[in-house]
């Protein structure tokens, strides 16, 4: 199951990280083709200040995932709808001054960014007031995605994502086509293209079927605190892209001028939508191993991170092989004329692809620490690959090697970073970080020991059979009564048989249910997860007399049950008294 989750989240993740790069990319194309090299020149000297609003959204979405996936391994609805609830409140409000401070003080921002009162200075202003008028929409883009994500909404998340390149496309073509407005038309444009695809995310949110509802009694303080806290790692991470896209600015404007800048924008704008797949990467370890590690399940977190590193390293060379091989081309994309700037782009994008694969690993390793509560490591991570290691590269490199050492910084950067974890894995663990789960950096006595989990895939009644006389052994082996043994056993027949006789037969399609026993000290828990259509016991009202009376009978007999529906996956918690 674990194999089949991390496919189809991994996929819908890749292609909802789209939502940041895409607008940009556009405009990038747009901008370069019809604008000219200053225009272009000038966009990425704006770049910091767009990524420091995409840092906001981000920062938030990352707390969500974190916050969320603790409520879901724990089994809290109402905790998942006060993340929801806090999230949006906080999206509005901080996304709203920043827009009303980047307008008002856009000169200011424009000279700091680096263009004094030069030719960059004017357009640079311009786009960046455009732009930050869509503040508040690229913001809640980013907050609502790991709802979508969550609730299993990926079709949804997809027309958001192609209403929003529409949007853009088309009202870029009109601002250099028809109204001519220059780069604050240019910004404008993606302002009111992010301001759609929340519009389309909101069909869902807004509808009787969505899993989370809005309260403002649900906004606390202590939920805004652990959002932003569960958030600092991608807060950090943002915050090294920025200071990085600021440095290597620098670095290339006294090396090759606006040329140089405007070859690594386009560099940059490419490289940002190559960068889905390992932003996509990171996104499935933050949410999978966050629930995992709070179900205490260390094989399942393992299995996950293994897959994804694997995924990543495949994704990460097959996208690399693209850019090396495609890479005239998409440049020819955004620079039509063959110049300095095309040349310096082409070779940069090819040095660029060859750090996808170490990205797509670090990500998989930095998000699993974050899910883990390790988030000093998870912070450490995020300056020294986002920012020490690649500017301090490019500055070594280009004393030598001239723009082409600031093209080979990522890949450097990404490479030292990802040797770095290992001879600290191996430091801490005296383990290679590949055996036996090394890797995740966790205490030896975390989750619970194999002699106390029993854990079994059930796929038919038989299954079910077999199961419930191996959890009454399993019960009895580890001193329980025979009473409770047998009610833990019963609970597995009526719930496990009720997902096997409604839920496998209901579409046709082919599924899986796991079942997960933990002996605590307290407590019996089971874990049932099954990835059938979405069917709470918990508020089940039969529809004729005598239904469900398995399902009240098991409800009856355990001390707490918990219910959520998230993934595409149902997940019921069962707590068993041991007396």
């Amino acid at each position: 199951m674990i194999r089949k989750l991390v496919r189809q989240m991994l996929s819908a993740q890749i292609f909802s990280a789209l939502t940041v790069s895409l607008c940009l990319l556009i405009d990038s194309v747009m901008i370069s083709r019809f604008l000219g090299e200053r225009a272009i020149a000038a966009y990425g000297m704006a770049n910091p200040l767009l990524l420091a609003i995409g840092a906001i959204g981000m920062l938030l979405a990352a707390g969500i995932q974190v916050f969320c996936s603790k409520a879901l391994g724990r089994g809290s609805q109402e905790e998942a709808n006060a993340g929801f609830s806090s999230s949006v409140a906080v999206a509005a409000i901080v996304s709203g001054v920043f827009m009303l401070a980047a307008v008002l003080f856009s000169s200011f921002f424009a000279r700091a960014l680096g263009t004094g009162d030069g030719h960059l200075f004017e357009p640079t202003r311009d786009y960046i007031e455009g732009f930050s008028i869509g503040a508040p929409g690229s913001v809640g883009a980013l907050v609502l995605v790991p709802f979508l994500q969550m609730a299993g909404q990926s079709g949804l998340l997809i027309a958001a994502v192609f209403t929003m390149t529409v949007t853009d496309i088309g009202l870029d073509l009109l601002n250099v086509l028809v109204f001519h407005g220059g780069m604050f038309g240019m910004g404008l444009a993606s302002a009111l293209s992010y301001y759609a695809a929340v519009g389309v995310s909101c069909i869902y949110f807004c509808s009787k079927k969505s899993i989370f509802r809005f309260s403002r009694k649900a906004v606390t303080w202590e939920t805004i605190r652990q959002l932003f806290r569960s958030g600092i790692p991608a807060g950090a991470n943002m915050l090294a892209s920025v200071i990085l896209v600021y440095v290597m600015n620098q670095i290339l404007k006294a090396l090759g001028g606006g040329p140089a800048v405007a070859a690594y924008t386009v560099i940059l704008s490419i490289g940002n939508a190559a960068n889905c797949i390992t932003t996509g990467v990171g996104g499935v370890s933050l949410t999978l191993s966050g629930i995992f590690y709070h179900e205490e399940d260390k094989p399942a977190m393992r299995e996950s991170v293994q897959l994804l590193c694997r995924y990543g390293a495949l994704l990460g060379l097959g996208m690399g092989i693209l850019l090396v091989v495609f890479a005239p081309a998409m440049i020819g994309v955004f620079i039509a004329r063959a110049d300095r700037t095309r040349e310096m782009a082409v070779l940069g994008l090819r040095l660029f692809g060859a750090g996808l694969i170490p990205c797509c690993i670090n990500n998989a390793l930095k998000y699993a620490y974050q899910a883990s509560e390790q988030e000093r490591l998870t912070v450490l991570i995020s300056l020294t690959e986002g920012a020490v290691f690649p500017a301090l590269a490019a500055f070594a490199l280009s004393r030598f090697a001239g723009t082409t050492g600031v093209w080979a910084a990522f890949a450097a950067g990404e490479t030292l970073t990802l040797l770095a974890l290992g001879l600290l894995v191996f430091r801490t663990t005296r383990k290679k970080p590949w055996k036996d789960g090394a890797f995740l950096l966790l205490q030896d006595h975390f989750g619970a020991a194999p002699d106390e989990t029993l854990e079994a895939d059930i796929a038919s009644l038989e299954d079910v059979t077999a199961v419930s006389e191996a959890a009454q052994l399993f019960c009895l082996r580890h001193g329980q009564d025979e009473r409770i043994s047998s009610h833990i056993a019963l609970c597995i027949e009526e719930m496990a048989g009720n997902v096997i006789k409604y839920g496998f037969s209901a579409d046709g399609k082919s599924h899986h249910l796991f079942i997960r026993i933990l002996d605590k000290p307290e407590q019996w828990v089971l874990r049932f997860r099954d990835d059938c259509r979405a069917f709470d016991p918990l508020h089940f009202i039969p529809r004729e007399e005598g239904q469900g009376l398995g399902i009240r009978l098991v409800l009856t007999m355990a001390e707490e049950a918990y219910y959520t529906y998230s993934m595409n996956l149902n997940n019921l918690v069962l707590k068993m008294p041991k007396k």
